[in-house]
């Protein structure tokens, strides 16, 4: 797809985020960069149209329960696409679990949800092994993890040991109990909610769970003229109830392929780690992004290109998914706690300051077959 070509439209919503290619990097062009023969541009040009399609019907699906909140939506479409996880982290009542929820019911595959409290324990996620007294052994009876979308509600409720059991479901896609590996179905995604204000009987997530989330996200309070308008819309049924599926596990699992294969140039993969990078060197915190979170942030920045209709990557979808994938990983000093400093906001320096480069886009690359077939 060169610059003059314009993507599908995305219907009724448009989930692009920088309003498309940036301009300093608009009409670059790779040394000997190849051009995509016209079969490949089509076949390229009808998976974006039905991404767009199919996000579209997600977006519009879930925003019919959280009202007036596009750009979270958009972030967590990111997520999916990106085969990441999801952090909602937000004060009571503004929605957290009702979105996880109203996201889960637009995909029709495969959903649990776990209700996290201090006395839930490991097996009760993973699964157990039972004796079976007829066949004289002992048999695997799986867990709630065992589900497409996993929505745990209060994460923080539950003992460290217990949210430990989630580490090597969501990084490694799988589960281990006794001795034995079960793989986890695809896709596999963890909407997780948390109160970070009431931390009475709570357990802070360690940096290694919090690492593991794609992105998190902060619903905040609507505008009175969103709240005035749930109040109409919630006041005689309950929206959530109602949704129904607009697409399916085997179609999502068909997008994610495709935003796997968009296009990331050499210096748009230099300019993510050197951004991540300079986190480790901000005086104002103890702790740095890690090389999973530069993955995440890569993963994250192609899935955005694709709601954007392009199959290549810009600085600006770096810029646009910097701050849900980077914050949350980063620690403050106790200096800089005091101060009342943001993650996010060291975020948003760190975008203004770290050079741009000046050749970050190849536009005739179009997926990684064209460019380098073995690139993941």
């Amino acid at each position: 797809m060169t610059p003059s070509t314009q993507p599908a439209a995305l219907p009724e919503h448009s989930y692009g985020g920088g309003g498309g290619p940036a301009n300093h990097v608009n009409n670059v062009h790779a040394p000997g960069a190849a051009h995509p023969q016209q079969g490949q541009q089509v076949r390229t040009d009808e998976v974006l149209a039905e991404l767009h399609a199919v996000v579209g019907r997600i977006a519009a699906n879930v925003e019919k329960v959280i009202v007036g909140k596009p750009d979270v939506v958009r972030v967590a479409l990111v997520t999916l696409l990106a085969e990441g996880h999801l952090l909602v982290e937000d004060v009571p009542g503004v929605g957290k679990t009702s979105l996880a929820k109203a996201l889960a019911r637009s995909i029709d595959c495969t959903v649990s949800r776990i209700q996290f409290t201090p006395d839930l324990l490991p097996s009760d996620i993973t699964g157990v092994s039972i004796y079976n007294r007829q066949d004289n052994d002992f048999e695997f009876r799986p867990g709630p993890v065992f589900a497409n979308i996993v929505v745990g509600d209060e994460i923080n409720r539950a003992s460290p040991k217990t949210q430990s059991a989630l580490l090597e479901c969501m990084e490694e896609h799988q589960v281990t109990v006794d001795g034995q590996t079960y793989p986890l179905g695809s896709p596999f995604m963890v909407i997780a909610t948390q109160n970070p204000i009431e931390m009475e009987g709570t357990y802070a997530l360690p940096e290694a769970q919090r690492d593991r989330f794609t992105a998190r996200v902060s619903i905040g309070y609507p505008d009175p003229q969103a709240e005035l308008a749930m109040v109409d819309e919630h006041a005689g049924h309950d929206p959530l109830a109602e949704l129904r599926p607009v697409s399916d596990g085997e179609q999502v699992r068909k997008l994610v392929h495709a935003v796997r294969r968009v296009h990331l140039s050499p210096e748009v993969r230099r300019y993510a780690v050197e951004l991540v990078g300079a986190t480790r060197r901000l005086p104002e915190l103890r702790l740095g992004a890690s090389p999973r979170s530069t993955l995440q942030l890569v993963r994250a920045a192609r899935a955005q290109a694709a709601l954007a209709g392009r199959d290549f990557v810009v600085p600006d979808d770096v810029h646009a998914v910097a701050v849900p994938v980077l914050a949350h990983r980063l620690v403050l000093t106790a200096e800089a706690s005091a101060a009342r400093r943001s993650p996010a906001d060291l975020v948003r320096n760190l975008v203004q300051r770290v050079p741009v480069p000046t050749a970050a886009l190849d536009p005739a690359g179009q997926f990684l077959n064209h460019v380098n077939p073995n690139h993941r």
